[in-house]
């Protein structure tokens, strides 16, 4: 069994990739298991001195944090927010997300300035390691007192309520703990408001919409070589002078790839009877690229968040504080999560316009690819069904981070709508998803036409694609039911390797 060790060494994007990826168990590190204790129980001997009042320790929270709890009550308190604040609606996360929630709460709690103790850390882990998913809402979060319904939902079990996936199966809570002879835990002090607090429903949507953005950046780059072929398309807008001159790093490394994919064909090294291309073609590696410097921008928010201790109030047992602040508010991911929406969008709506351009009737191919227009359709319906899914990205894209509703009696007067930024970026990745599905199912036909028609050949690696590609789903020839085709070619790409 391979290990991962939760500790306070920098998590990046790739590490974490790997862990999904890989399956790895999760263990605390020894530091990490010292960290935890020392901070608790710096907690417990200062709530043990006196009457002095420390937020949601022994208060209430948000406007009601002027009431002070006895310390009899104080269990009740915490236990109370998990069930309060556990108020949640809408469509429930996928688990693979409660799954990457599950990690980023534990490895934020590891660093030792939260107050919990171990085993509820440890509690988190042993979900994790079991495959047992809280189910957790999408609506609820306003991302400025942490992912508050969220968290709450993905909390709840700990305690023996709420429900969970489970071995394929949605079940209580209270049933799966028995299953692994684990009792309820019942919270201390700060122990549910350090779960509550934090953003990490909205960092782990991030994470998995980033690590998913890598795999479709391919997908986009390799349909836009294999476009190039199809439609004709001269090089010299690949060539690396023009974008030496205008070095952003995104723009230069798309020309390459592009360059690299089409190394080899004699489609591209033919004659060419049009001087110049449309943008869609001749602009990727700007557009592309631009998504790209997007993309790796806003990784590089991400890798600080996730590296964060984001819950409230603060414990820092060296220096003897308990400090009461913001680092909650996610603003800081409100902004890139509305930036990566817009970023992912345009990689799709790029895909449309060369979708259109394929089916248009130009540069001999015949019109919708199909040879024998009129009588058949071919492509024509999958060009408006990108077409729709293009508009909805459209709308999907208005920030969600440019609105802020006032909550908790005044007292969280500004908030970032970070969750809602995020499941807005989910929706926008699974549609250029399909996007590129539909841009390489058209583009194949495209390429499969051309080289029929000239009888020259794409390069070995976009041959070898199309080879494979031709395996699971034939080119076009009379007019059938496209819609396997379409759900065919997306799991094709799902397995594609670059």
């Amino acid at each position: 069994m391979s290990i991962h060790q939760i500790s306070a060494e920098h998590l990046s994007l790739e590490q974490l990739g790997h862990i999904l990826n890989q399956n790895l168990h999760l263990e605390l590190s020894a530091d990490s298991q010292a960290r935890i204790r020392h901070c608790r129980e710096w907690l417990d001997q200062e709530l043990a001195k006196g009457d002095a009042l420390h937020y949601g320790i022994n208060t209430g929270f948000g406007s009601l944090c002027n009431i002070r709890i006895s310390p009899e009550d104080i269990s009740a308190l915490q236990h109370n927010l998990v069930l309060s604040h556990a108020a949640g609606m809408g469509d429930e996360t996928p688990p693979e997300i409660v799954r990457i929630m599950l990690l980023l709460k534990a490895q934020s709690l590891s660093y030792g300035f939260s107050g919990v103790r171990e085993i509820v850390v440890q509690r988190l882990l042993d979900f994790y390691n079991a495959g047992i998913y809280p189910v957790v809402y999408e609506l609820g979060s306003l991302g400025a007192s942490g992912d508050l319904a969220p968290l709450a939902h993905l909390s709840l079990p700990l305690i023996g309520e709420g429900e969970v996936w489970y071995e394929g199966r949605r079940q209580r809570a209270d049933v799966v703990l028995k299953l692994h002879g684990w009792e309820p835990l019942t919270f201390q002090a700060k122990e549910a408001l350090a779960l509550l607090n934090g953003t990490q429903f909205s960092s782990a949507y991030a994470v998995f919409i980033l690590l998913e953005a890598r795999r479709l950046r391919q997908i986009a780059d390799f349909n836009a070589a294999m476009g190039y072929d199809a439609f004709d398309c001269r090089l010299s807008p690949l060539d690396p002078h023009i974008h030496a001159a205008r070095p952003h790093a995104g723009q230069i490394q798309t020309a390459a790839r592009l360059r690299a994919l089409l190394e080899g064909s004699t489609i591209a090294q033919q004659a060419k009877t049009s001087v110049q291309d449309p943008y869609a073609f001749r602009c990727v590696p700007q557009v592309h690229g631009a998504s790209a410097d997007a993309i790796a921008h806003i990784e590089s928010m991400l890798a600080t968040e996730i590296n964060a201790v984001t819950d409230n109030p603060n414990i820092f047992p060296d220096a003897g504080l308990i400090v009461s602040g913001g680092n909650f508010h996610a603003q800081p991911l409100a902004l890139p999560l509305d930036y990566l929406a817009l970023a992912l969008s345009e990689l799709g709506s790029i895909a449309e316009r060369r979708v259109y351009q394929l089916i248009s009737g130009q540069r001999n191919l015949p019109p919708f690819l199909t040879e024998s227009p009129g009588l058949h359709s071919g492509m024509m319906i999958a060009q408006y069904t990108a077409a729709a899914i293009v508009n909805q990205n459209k709308t999907l894209c208005t920030p969600a981070s440019a609105d802020s509703i006032i909550s908790c009696n005044g007292q969280e007067d500004h908030v970032s709508m970070a969750a809602n930024a995020a499941t807005k970026a989910l929706r926008v990745l699974r549609n250029l998803e399909r996007l590129l599905a539909i841009e390489f199912m058209v583009s194949a036909q495209a390429l499969s036409l051309r080289k029929k028609q000239s009888g020259a050949s794409s390069s070995p690696q976009i041959e070898a694609a199309l080879a494979a590609y031709r395996n699971v789903v034939p080119m076009l020839a009379d007019d059938r039911y496209l819609h396997p085709d379409m759900e065919t070619t997306l799991a094709f790409l799902k397995e594609m390797r670059f």
